[in-house]
């Protein structure tokens, strides 16, 4: 039986955060998608946190080991925002979840539809071992628990961003995460470039009806010290090492006919134009060897 871990990592707000209303829907949101979940799985829901947070975490949570630092503490030149990293969160999960055989992680502002584990451990069973599924937006007007039923009927609108990652564990274990922050942009790009750099069958869900998000916003300020180093740490540490792994077909859109592909890429904020016009360069250049060598050949069988 399939064991899957769905780790978060909650943290107490004051009344003035979007959290401080969205975080409680996504713990209720969660625990209604595990009752609700009809496959032969077992699902269980954890989090990772800071020993302040503790008090916030409702107790159908298992809770792992407390974080024991930040960003702060590993680039003291940034301030205020204690934000832990991706790489010690996830770390946890394999650590402390050693059953697991996939992990799934998704910020603390994404809910979760009734439906979502199904469709998960449907995929799963289909042979893809990452999926990464983008949320739908929709108005800012839900603040309650209770609200959960006209949350689930509203069908919103598309995003473009990742916020959700259902992994094989042992693919986790290969993840080049340097000192990359959550809750910050460039946290979603890593991950989907790991993801596709080291899955071997991934699937990507642009547009279904599986998370949600309250707030239509599409872009988050960007002009902060924070996602100046979250960008840096990626393209200067992390791009480097998994180019080599690059394969257009595993990337999303990478199945999209041509020139769709390029569109959809190119607009994609956490996807990369250069990156693409590499990729499909290696492309066409593997084709253009396959069929001279496909006439090469047919020439020495004559």
């Amino acid at each position: 039986m399939i064991q899957l871990y769905h780790i978060i990592n909650p943290v107490r707000v004051t009344q003035s955060s979007d959290l401080f209303y969205a975080q409680p829907i996504t713990f209720e949101s969660m625990k209604r998608a595990q009752s609700f979940c009809q496959e032969e799985a077992e699902i269980f829901l954890v989090t990772t946190q800071y020993e302040e947070d503790l008090p916030i975490i409702p107790d159908y949570f298992k809770i792992l080991s407390n974080l024991e630092r930040s960003i702060l503490d590993v680039h003291p030149e940034l301030k205020r925002k204690k934000l832990p990293l991706i790489k010690d969160i996830l770390q946890k999960a394999v650590e402390e979840c050693p059953l697991a055989d996939y992990i799934i992680y998704t910020n603390v502002d994404i809910g979760l539809m009734p439906h979502f584990y199904d469709f998960v451990i449907q995929k799963i069973h289909l042979g893809h071992d990452a999926i990464v599924i983008n949320r739908r937006r929709i108005p800012n007007r839900y603040f309650r628990i209770e609200d959960l039923p006209s949350i689930y009927s509203d069908l919103g609108r598309s995003h473009p961003g990742f916020d959700c990652f259902v992994i094989k564990k042992s693919i986790i274990e290969q993840f080049i995460l340097d000192d990359i922050c959550i809750g910050i942009s460039f946290l979603e790009a890593c991950l989907v470039h790991n993801i596709f750099s080291f899955a071997q069958n991934p699937l990507f869900i642009p547009d279904g009806h599986l998370t949600f998000h309250i707030g239509m916003d599409v872009l988050v300020p960007r002009n902060n010290d924070f996602y100046r180093h979250n960008r840096k740490t990626f393209f200067n540490k992390i791009y480097p090492q998994l180019k080599p792994h690059f394969d257009l077909k595993k990337f999303p859109y990478g199945n999209v006919k041509w020139p769709k592909r390029a569109i959809n890429w190119m607009l994609n904020p956490a996807l990369f134009t250069r990156n693409y016009l590499n990729l499909e360069g290696k492309s066409i250049k593997q084709k253009v060897k396959t069929y001279l060598d496909e006439i090469r050949w047919r020439i020495l069988q004559k």
